[in-house]
């Protein structure tokens, strides 16, 4: 199968992680690809080549901003994670299915909505959860913390996604692996 080769696999590690980075901010991931792309780093496949075009980063370039300043505003980053779980889900869809091998489009599509949404939504998810936890023990002073920790990971891991894939899709894979085994040690322990 043509779509299993080497740079289909890297192109899809890239896709997933960028994908999982979207959960932490939705537009840093994108920023940064667009950013890289503009500097002639990386080339990006030809569903995503609008993100090559200068406009294209300035727009993301603003959009970010907003996004990362909003989340230090305590009341507003609660009620913004409502809103941006589905726009995180729909940015790792597209980010996968842009990245994702030539395939069928049900196959294609079908990867694209269960692990590139799928990441962003799980990562959301747990930001969500991590925001809501310091909101309810810290009344929100400890919120700017949590939001700085989060922008801190959308960087790293969209970086790491961009120049070296295959351990970013690692590292999603781990933290994955480890959030499965706390959370079932949580429930069993609850269930005793």
């Amino acid at each position: 199968m043509e779509w299993l080769s080497p740079e289909h696999f890297f192109a899809l590690a890239m896709g997933l992680g960028l994908s999982a980075a979207c959960g932490f901010r939705i537009f840093v991931p994108l920023t940064l690809m667009s950013l890289v792309a503009n500097m002639g780093w990386v080339q990006l496949p030809a569903e995503l080549l609008w993100a090559s075009n200068p406009i294209a980063l300035v727009m993301l370039l603003s959009a970010t901003g907003i996004e990362v300043g909003a989340y230090y505003i305590p009341w507003l980053d609660n009620a913004l994670d409502a809103l941006a779980t589905p726009l995180a889900m729909v940015a790792g869809t597209l980010v996968t299915f842009g990245f994702a091998p030539e395939m069928p489009p049900v196959a294609q599509w079908g990867l694209a909505l269960i692990a590139g949404g799928g990441l962003a939504g799980l990562t959301q998810g747990a930001t969500v959860a991590t925001r809501a936890a310091s909101s309810a023990s810290t009344g929100g002073l400890g919120n700017p913390i949590v939001s700085t920790l989060e922008g801190t990971l959308a960087v790293a891991l969209s970086l790491l996604a961009l120049f070296a894939p295959v351990f970013a899709l690692a590292a999603v894979v781990g933290v994955l692996c480890w959030g499965i085994v706390k959370t079932t040690k949580l429930l069993l322990k609850k269930k005793a």
